[in-house]
């Protein structure tokens, strides 16, 4: 085990051995590269399915994953069904082969839109986000008459709103927060031509997407697990109204929520068939401080020592692959491999250079390869075009990113 940088009561669990082995296996690479550790991903892959239960299932969120190999890799296990997409491009790129994609967010993308009604085997297999009336009139004036039935799931608000909605905790997402408006929209949907109603999804990021175990204050730690806690069981209330409700307009096909971070808990609920879920493949550094659940990382990036301002210090070219989302230090790469490496805080993870302090430093090389994490999981894969896929101590595979296939939806 290896402490992180980040907070000495938090663990990783970065094996050693298998941290060396996956060194040796790529010590002839030149970096930048990015690896993928296959033993961790499967871990991992069989480890969210145990969280998961028998009663509901996953559906992979590709955005978190970016390469068309390992989602394979990942549906083809028991208690995988179906994408979770994130743009419609993307859904209609990977419906060649996927029988059954909903998008996460909404599109007003008309041109996929035209390419989508045109495609009645695309629009058999995939659901389009929507959470207002105004998203049906805009398909609407887009596509005219005439086209196959769009399938349509609609996003109810999972975030937790207090005096009156004047204290929002969660994502900003749909404005479909009460049972009441998804019955409204739902009704809209089963009336108009041209669609139909197959699902509705809701995401509660301030359970999901915030891990409680975080460094630093104890009262900021009990007072997010408080807000968690009552967050879940208003969310459990109000998202079985809601269904109730939708189902009292038509039955559903499917009823999606959660994250990689809240499994156990969105999937303890009657009223869910399936999880959302992708993150805790990789185990990115973001996924370190939840108490309840611990992914294997599995992603890493590498870059090369290229100077020794003194003997205290290596500095490695690059490194600086922050995370999207609110400032803060973690959103920044974790450093991984060689054990004992910790940043400069005043320069952190650079643009063009990383200087790194720490016993392991003093016996770096030109040359050597330091590892690092990224924050956030499918956000790797827009800096690299390539995997390398690691298992059993050796490369056994070399697969493209959604970038390394060069795709115009990107």
């Amino acid at each position: 085990m290896q402490q992180t940088a980040s907070a000495a009561s938090a663990l990783v669990p970065l094996n050693e051995v298998r941290m060396a082995q996956l060194d040796r296996a790529t010590e002839h690479l030149d970096p930048p590269f990015a690896v993928v550790d296959l033993d961790a991903f499967d871990a991992n892959a069989a480890d969210l399915a145990r969280r998961t239960g028998s009663r509901a299932t996953i559906r992979l969120a590709s955005k978190s994953v970016r390469s068309r190999h390992l989602i394979r890799r990942a549906l083809d296990r028991e208690g995988y069904r179906g994408i979770l997409a994130f743009t419609l491009p993307e859904a209609l790129w990977l419906a060649r082969e996927h029988e059954d994609v909903v998008i996460g967010y909404p599109t007003t993308d008309r041109t996929a839109l035209r390419q989508l009604a045109k495609d009645e085997r695309a629009a058999s297999r995939i659901t389009l986000m929507v959470d207002s009336v105004g998203q049906l009139d805009f398909m609407d004036a887009v596509l005219g008459e005439g086209r196959p039935d769009l399938r349509v799931c609609i996003d109810l608000d999972a975030s937790l709103e207090l005096a009156g909605g004047r204290l929002h905790l969660g994502p900003y997402r749909s404005p479909v927060h009460t049972p009441g408006q998804a019955a409204e929209l739902a009704r809209t949907i089963v009336a108009r031509p041209g669609f139909h109603l197959a699902g509705v999804m809701s995401y509660e990021g301030q359970i999901a997407g915030l891990g409680d175990n975080q460094p630093g204050s104890p009262l900021k730690r009990a007072a997010l697990r408080a807000m968690q806690r009552f967050s879940a069981r208003e969310l459990a209330e109000r998202r079985a109204a809601a269904i109730a409700a939708v189902e009292a307009v038509q039955p559903l096909e499917f009823v999606n929520g959660g994250g990689t971070g809240s499994i156990e808990q969105t999937a303890s609920e009657h009223v869910i068939t399936e999880v959302g879920a992708g993150s805790g493949l990789y185990g990115p550094g973001l996924f370190d401080f939840y108490r309840h659940f611990r992914p294997r990382p599995a992603a890493f990036f590498v870059m090369s020592v290229v100077r020794r301002p003194s003997d205290r210090i290596a500095t490695v070219l690059g490194g600086g692959w922050v995370a999207s989302g609110p400032h803060g230090k973690d959103r920044l790469p974790t450093l991984s491999w060689p054990r004992g490496l910790r940043m400069n805080p005043l320069e952190g993870a650079g643009e063009v250079q990383t200087p790194v302090l720490g016993r392991a430093a003093h016996g770096l090389r030109l040359g050597d390869h330091v590892w690092f994490r990224h924050a956030k999981a499918g956000e790797l894969c827009e800096r690299v075009n390539t995997l390398h896929l690691v298992a059993g101590g050796q490369i056994v595979d070399q697969v493209p990113t959604y970038r390394g296939e060069g795709h115009a939806f990107l």
